[in-house]
């Protein structure tokens, strides 16, 4: 069975491998034993708090194969970005040069920088491992952070973020970056991209052009990159888009990839879902419809995939003893579930 749950100290080993897994570019899991243990800690200490409003919390999901105990990805889930370091994009906007005299009317891309999505919740840390990237693995992942967030909602804001990986080659250059690292950095991708990741964003205040750049002043390269995704990241972002994500023009000022939001009860897996008291039955359970299925529980938390029944004479979900084992509950305590897919 493949479940999901909070991120242990025991699962530092397997998220450092992660880490190195996913390269250059994932600026959330960087290289650095220090960081990446503190992450766990700071998830620990967030599945473990008593939360009326959302602060600095950051939650840290693993999934496990329980028939290995092989650990086979990640995600997290940030409650509010910038409220301690400037959480930083470019928005890219137009201006209008005109003249009615001269009968000249052109328009221009800018982007200028700016910290509008401050105290919003992120998605982030996504990474399946190559052996687990088959079925609705990577479905589940991502999908099981709003079921999460749907039933605490107290601990996130409406505003939910996700900012995609941009365009990077395999050692680690990104056109956008070339452009800002000839003019304004003297600093290539990786050191930029891994001072961000573990926290050291001084030099972006210090050394970030501070006035709107127009788009068509940087390389071609770079202006080729602006809203693009890499290669790696474009099933994530079709995921998101079919939930209800879209991009309002921010992008990352590392690699300029796209940032998409959307509202929590907007997000379609989140909307979708229900919350019933359960009946265990495993004669009962068989059904045709597979199901991504939470307990309600926080430090407790567990997520599966299975087939259940819905009795709405009664208002119960019927589950397997195997799927209540999983999740870890009884007959009477309540699940939160969302279709693993949808009809078009």
């Amino acid at each position: 069975m493949i479940i999901i749950r909070p991120i242990q100290h025991s699962d530092y080993a397997v998220l450092h491998d992660i880490a190195v897994e996913s390269g250059i570019g994932f600026t959330s899991l960087p290289v650095n034993e220090t960081l990446l243990k503190s992450k766990i800690t700071d998830s620990e200490a967030a599945f473990q708090a008593h939360i009326s409003q959302p602060g600095n919390e950051s939650y840290l999901f693993v999934m496990e194969d329980t028939s290995t105990g092989q650990v086979v990805g990640t995600s997290g889930i940030a409650s509010s970005v910038g409220l301690d370091d400037a959480f930083y994009h470019y928005h890219l906007s137009k201006v209008v040069h005109a003249s009615r005299e001269l009968d000249v009317y052109n328009t221009a891309e800018i982007l200028t920088l700016c910290n509008d999505y401050t105290g919003v919740s992120e998605i982030c840390t996504l990474f399946l491992r190559e052996s687990a990237r088959k079925g609705n693995c990577g479905r589940f992942l991502s999908k099981v952070r709003f079921l999460f967030m749907m039933e605490h909602k107290e601990r996130f804001a409406e505003t939910v973020i996700a900012e995609m990986r941009g365009i990077s080659d395999e050692d680690g250059k990104s056109p956008f970056w070339q452009w800002l690292e000839e003019h304004f950095f003297s600093m290539d991708f990786p050191t930029a991209d891994y001072l961000t990741g573990i926290g050291q964003k001084q030099f972006i205040a210090e050394l970030m052009p501070k006035y709107p750049i127009y788009v068509s002043l940087l390389s071609k390269e770079a202006q080729a990159v602006i809203g693009k995704v890499h290669d790696k990241t474009k099933p994530a972002l079709r995921l998101l888009e079919s939930e209800g994500f879209s991009c309002r023009g921010y992008v990352d000022i590392f690699d300029a990839g796209p940032t998409v939001e959307a509202n929590l009860t907007h997000i379609r897996t989140a909307q979708a879902s229900r919350k019933m008291a359960v009946r265990i039955d495993d004669k009962a359970s068989a059904t045709e419809t597979e199901y991504f299925v939470i307990n309600t529980k926080i430090t407790e938390f567990r997520a599966i995939a299975t087939y259940l029944n819905i009795d709405e004479a009664n208002e119960q979900a019927i589950i397997s003893q195997a799927a209540a084992d999983h999740l870890g509950i009884q007959d009477g305590e309540f699940i939160r579930f969302a279709p693993t897919t949808f009809k078009v």
